[in-house]
């Protein structure tokens, strides 16, 4: 087991608990709800500035120009929070050898199916997990190539005149409204994909805190990640529950 997997919250237990995020991470995360929700914000009246309720939640902090400069401020932060997540990743992964895992591959693919099949009735259990599933590595993979998107169509907005010396000018309206549709993919895909799955999905409850305290408790570490758990305690995670189909008794033929 490397030096990355128990910085990383993997491998070191306390009492019933795994350490699941350690401090480094829950401090990424909460910097990029402060930053998402501050962006989300002030950029969504501007994109919709000809509406009424956008010209007042603007006036109610100043009008559009304070409005655009928080949103730059924010803007700001979610960069630099960008940039040190790339340079966590690149030591622990790189120059450590850490476990990539949130690298997706051929099991995501069989899990995701394996998922569907289960849902449908087809199949008794659920995917074996291991840290991260599909759904969390899909999720992740969608904030960093959008925030990609994000943070150069912004800048070419920024700075539309160094913007149009290195590209021709048809980028700038591009980026404005990629960067517009963009914002709202994302808003949407928190509010009705995350916030669904991390608060209110079966597999949530109850409600995970393990982002915010860093711990996970071994029951629930051994149901939601077994593949992991094996990994790091030495021995078979309990057996899943598995599903019981009901069938509906039959009626005793008639005789006549």
């Amino acid at each position: 087991m490397s030096q990355v997997e128990k910085t990383r919250g993997a491998a070191r237990r306390a009492g019933e608990e795994f350490v699941r995020f350690t401090l480094s991470q829950r401090l990424e995360h909460l910097l990029l709800i402060v930053s998402f929700t501050v962006l989300t914000v002030t950029g969504v009246p501007q994109k919709f500035h000809e509406a009424g309720w956008a010209d007042w939640s603007m006036n109610l902090v100043g009008g559009i120009d304070a409005v655009r400069s928080i949103h730059h401020v924010a803007a700001i932060l979610f960069i630099l929070e960008g940039l040190y997540h790339a340079a966590y990743v690149v030591n622990a992964v790189l120059l450590r050898h850490g476990r990539p895992s949130m690298l997706p591959g051929l099991k995501d693919v069989r899990d995701a199916i394996h998922m569907v099949l289960y849902f449908l009735g087809f199949a008794k259990t659920q995917p074996r997990f291991d840290r991260f599933d599909f759904r969390q590595k899909f999720e992740y993979w969608g904030v960093v190539w959008g925030g990609v998107v994000m943070i150069a169509t912004g800048l070419i907005m920024w700075f539309p005149v160094v913007a149009t010396k290195l590209l021709p000018g048809e980028f700038v309206p591009a980026a404005r409204a990629a960067h517009g549709g963009e914002a709202l993919l994302a808003l949407l895909v928190i509010v009705i994909w995350h916030f669904y799955s991390a608060f209110f999905s079966q597999q949530a409850l109850p409600f995970d805190k393990s982002i915010f305290t860093g711990k996970i408790s071994a029951e629930r570490m051994a149901e939601e990640h077994p593949l992991e758990y094996e990994r790091l305690v030495g021995k078979p995670a309990p057996a899943p529950a598995v599903r019981v189909v009901r069938e509906t008794p039959r009626e005793p033929a008639k005789v006549r």
